[in-house]
């Protein structure tokens, strides 16, 4: 079955167009609310969202929608994805869900599903939510004496900090340290301060006045220069960037530096190792991961396996195959010891516990690797299959010949766009650069604009 409304990380668009209408959110509800009503218990949903303006409309949608199918609604307002899978165990809920479209600008919104365990949908579950959404959805409507109620559920915040606060050893506290954190005006304005103040840092908070319109702008892990000032205008020893929904996090070290999810990922991996707590062997993370973080395991007798982009593979392939650690370049970074997604928050505690048990600073602690060269183009294409064409598969079979023994190729389409995604990496700069824009200009010759 074609996917429809569903990409690598729920339904996302623009608000107000879809699919991302109050319409489509409400039926939504409906149709995980039916699928999810199994046994004779009263069930339970909770719903979280970030702080675009558009989240008052589809968090009003969706209570609707789940209350319409039976479901008591218990909604949490402005609170980090972490925090709706926690709380979706915690509460003993059916579903969890997250409104977000997390790094992408406020306009954008999107709908995240949990299950009962706190793990995102399966692909064969969402299917079965979009199968039910081409239906008459209203037949499945609940009997007016079994309909839901909702209830705003207070403290949510207070039960998120102090899950993430019991997430750092105990004998570590950040006393001494002077941390900065961007909170990118998203979930986490109010949270990751408080956790952090609490452990007894001294905080200095910006991305925290989130007004609906001004989420991730100029802010947050995708625009980490505002962070890189403040690091240097404040004297910070750390730099912690979360996105909107703050399920991903980028560290700024000491001298203003970035520190991309595959260092953090080495970092947190070596720790564990010593501590004898990683599991697996090794970690988890995508095919976009940089081929130094794989050498760099590979020297400390780790491995590295790779999945398809998007986190719910990476955590996939973690449960299946018991690691604890894995995630994204990009920051996602999943401990399956601590939660069942990603978690920006307790990702950075994780490092800020290595670098107060070593003394080091996060310039010493954190450059695990030197990368590989990498680059990704974009091609946009305005229809068809340009990867299907005979010409580009030629060009991009050379290209991997080519790349064998020096590097890696990675050619993908987007899971939310009308994009091919052009990747190569390898020890040679010139020769990465060249293979790229190659295979930009062929795949861009079959009907379609490189962008």
């Amino acid at each position: 079955m074609t996917r429809r409304y569903f990409g690598t990380d729920g339904i996302r668009g623009l608000s107000n167009r879809f699919p991302m209408t109050p319409d489509l959110a409400m039926r939504v509800g409906i149709a995980a609310g039916t699928i999810f009503r199994r046994g004779g218990h009263r069930h339970r949903v909770v719903i979280g969202k970030d702080t675009r303006l558009s989240g008052y409309m589809l968090e009003n949608a969706m209570v609707a929608g789940f209350t319409a199918a039976g479901l008591d609604a218990f909604v949490l307002g402005p609170i980090p994805t972490p925090a709706v899978a926690m709380l979706t165990r915690s509460l003993r809920c059916d579903l969890g869900v997250m409104i977000s479209a997390s790094h992408n600008p406020f306009a954008d919104n999107g709908i995240k599903l949990f299950g009962p365990d706190g793990y995102k949908l399966s692909d064969e579950l969402e299917l079965q939510i979009e199968d039910m959404l081409e239906k008459d959805i209203y037949g499945q409507l609940a009997a007016p004496n079994d309909i839901g109620r909702a209830k705003r559920i207070d403290g949510v915040h207070d039960r998120y900090v102090e899950f993430a606060k019991r997430t750092l050893p105990r004998d570590v506290t950040l006393h001494g340290l002077r941390v900065a954190v961007d909170c990118a005006n998203g979930a986490a304005y109010k949270v990751a301060p408080e956790a952090l103040w609490e452990l007894g840092a001294e905080v200095v908070t910006i991305g925290n006045e989130p007004n609906g319109t001004n989420i991730n702008l100029e802010c947050g892990s995708t625009h980490p220069e505002t962070l890189q000032k403040k690091v240097h205008e404040t004297r910070a020893d750390i730099g912690i960037a979360l996105d909107g929904d703050a399920d991903r996090v980028i560290i700024i070290d000491e001298n203003g530096t970035v520190v991309d999810g595959d260092q953090l990922m080495a970092v947190i991996a070596e720790t564990w190792a010593q501590d004898q707590t990683l599991r697996g062997g090794g970690i988890v993370a995508t095919v976009m991961s940089n081929l130094g973080l794989e050498r760099f395991l590979g020297d400390k007798g780790l491995t590295l396996a790779r999945t398809k982009v998007g986190d719910r593979y990476v955590v996939e392939h973690m449960r299946s195959h018991d690691f604890n650690i894995g995630g994204e370049q990009s920051g996602h970074i999943v401990l399956s010891d601590h939660g069942t997604t990603g978690d920006g928050l307790v990702a950075a505690l994780q490092v800020l516990a290595a670098v107060k048990r070593t003394g080091r600073t996060v310039s010493e602690l954190c450059h695990r690797f030197e990368p590989v060269p990498q680059l990704l183009r974009n091609v946009r294409f305005s229809g068809g299959k340009p990867l299907e064409d005979a010409v580009v598969k030629q060009a991009i079979a050379d290209a991997e010949a080519e790349l064998a023994k020096c590097g890696r190729l990675v050619i993908r389409p987007s899971g939310t766009e009308p994009l091919i995604r052009v990747m190569a990496e390898g020890d040679d700069r010139e020769q990465v650069e060249r293979i790229v824009n190659e295979l930009v200009d062929v795949i861009g010759s079959v009907r379609s604009v490189a962008a």
